[in-house]
Formats: structure tokens, sequence, C-alpha cells
């Protein structure tokens, strides 16, 4: 598949929120592991913003991000908390600026991280990472798509909040972390049942959902009430 292709498909994901089985951390999800198939990066992380600006880790391409997104968090430092402040793109950055940051990014593989901001109309709801494992610069026609991505993706959230007559951000982020530990507490089940690791039980999940059309979050409840068999989930 061409990567004109496969963008046109990402894009129209990206702005469906209509569907009835809309699930945020699938989408969030999605959206990062999109940015790692069309930009030249090796990782990609998202984080949401709550009513009081405090952000939260939503979604990561792998779970060596997610711990470095974590680290942005507790540290306040990094390109993504940096992006969020400013409501602008941090790319090609130099990591010595956050030197704790550039310590953890380095134990983890990446020596150089980028972020954008998740905006419309000057309203900033989140920010996304990019990283890399070498020190080659993100190209301004990578940044830009990263951007567009990025763009698409916020309205699309924003969309779904009025859709659902969310008057503040607070529930739907409040349903996605809640979605998040539910998924996560099924990842582990599944992973120890069927003696896989906890990615391929979390790509399981996912491959089932996306092929049957139905929520992340309806997948992970159903492998814990035990109303979904694990040999459905690893026999797709």
């Amino acid at each position: 598949m061409s990567r004109e292709h496969r963008l046109t498909q990402v894009f129209i994901r990206l702005a469906d929120t209509l569907v009835a089985e809309f699930d945020l951390v699938d989408f969030l999800g999605m959206l990062a592991e999109a940015s790692v198939e069309l930009l030249d990066v090796d990782a990609a992380g998202l984080m949401l913003a709550d009513d009081h600006g405090v952000l939260h880790v939503m979604a990561s391409s792998d779970d060596q991000a997610e711990l470095l997104e974590l680290f942005e968090l507790q540290q306040n430092e990094g390109p993504c908390p940096e992006c969020f402040r400013s409501g602008v793109p941090v790319v090609n950055v130099d990591l010595a600026d956050w030197p704790d940051f550039a310590s953890a990014a380095a134990a983890g593989g990446y020596v150089s991280a980028h972020a954008l901001p998740l905006r419309l109309r000057g309203q900033v709801i989140g920010a996304m990472n990019l990283f890399r494992s070498d020190p080659t610069p993100l190209t301004e026609e990578d940044a830009a798509l990263g951007q567009a991505l990025s763009d698409m993706a916020t309205i699309g959230l924003l969309h779904e909040r009025e859709l659902r007559g969310q008057q503040e951000l607070a529930g739907q982020l409040q349903h996605a972390l809640d979605s998040r530990v539910v998924i996560e507490q099924a990842k582990g089940m599944l992973a120890e049942r069927a003696g896989v690791s906890l990615p391929d039980a979390f790509t399981a999940m996912r491959s089932y959902a996306r092929g049957r059309g139905c929520g992340l979050t309806s997948v992970a409840n159903s492998v814990l009430d035990g109303t979904l068999e694990t040999s459905a989930l690893l026999t797709q």
C-alpha cells in the first residue's frame, strides 16, 4: 500500500467520530501507530489535558514510549509539556535543554524527540510526542504531516465531545482514563491465560475489535467478564 493511500485511510478514520462504537483510547492509539508508520519516527505517544490543564498519558505506540511520557509528566520537563504550554511545535531542539529527560530518553534508546500540539483556533487540548533512535532531524514535510494529523485528531476529539453532549473535556477524558484501566487489566488477564506477552495480548484484542467494528474497551470488558473466549482472540 502506498503512503498516499494509507494516509487517506488514516484521515478518514480520524474524521469519523460519528460511529456508535467510537472508542477514544483506540482512536488515540491508532493515531500514535499511524504517526510511526507515516512519519520517519520510531515511537509516538499522545497526551490530553484535563480541565485544570494537567496532562495525562492517553496512548503510546509501545511501552518504552509510554514510560518516557510518564517521566515527562513526573518531572514536568521535555518536549511534550513545553509544546502544550506554548501551543507551538517543539521540533529539532537540543534535548540538553532538559538534561533529566535527555538521560531518560537515552536510557530508553531514543536520542531525539519532538512534540506537536493538539490544537484548534488557539485551544490546545494536548500534545503528541515523536521519538527517534537517531539524531537525524525531523524533516519539514514530516513535521507538517504530523501537525496535520494532530489537527485532524483535535477536530475529531472536540466534535465527539460536542456530539455526546459533553460540555467539558473532563467527562471525555475521565471516560478515556477509565477505559485505559479496563484495557490494561484485560491485557494482563489475556496474557496470563494465553501465555503470551503483554504486547501480543494487546495486539490480539485490538485486531479482534477492529476486525468486527467494535470498541477496544468493549472487547476488554468481554475479556474480563469471561464472555469472550481466549481462543476467539488468538485464532484470527
